[in-house]
């Protein structure tokens, strides 16, 4: 029988950084859209999800308990190893504070769409919302 540690330990290296639910939903939403892009450019600070490099613009899709978002999941706590949990999600909200600010001075403007937006906004609301950032797709 395994230890509760080494479950846990096995379901968070299951997560993923890349190609998760939201991030793909936002990509087919934008592509039948028109919408070109790059993914995970590591030349950019913080590896943004999507890059639009004509546009100088933009998108991460950001988990809400992994970069501290205010909203009801983003604010609970974990129940055991709180302390590591606090340190690593102000270490993210920091280094995503970074990314942004060096995206900014690069001359890149960047959107964060959140989890939990996602999961609120149908996919019709959410087409003004990227459309409104990203400017009209011009292939289609």
């Amino acid at each position: 029988m395994t230890k509760p540690d080494e479950v846990r330990s096995q379901i968070m290296r299951a997560v993923r950084s890349k190609d998760t639910r939201p991030e793909l939903s936002i990509r087919h939403i934008l592509h039948n859209l028109g919408y070109r892009y790059r993914l995970h450019s590591k030349d950019l600070p913080g590896s943004p999800d999507l890059v639009f490099s004509r546009r100088r613009k933009v998108v991460f899709v950001h988990g809400c308990f992994w970069h501290g978002h205010d909203c009801k999941r983003g604010a609970r706590e974990p129940k055991t190893n709180a302390e590591y949990w606090k340190t690593k999600i102000t270490n993210n909200k920091a280094r995503d504070t970074r990314s942004l600010d060096a995206l900014q001075q690069a001359g890149w403007e960047a959107l964060i769409v959140w989890e939990c937006e996602l999961k609120a906004m149908n996919h019709a609301a959410l087409i003004p919302y990227l459309v409104n950032f990203l400017g009209p797709a011009k292939y289609k």
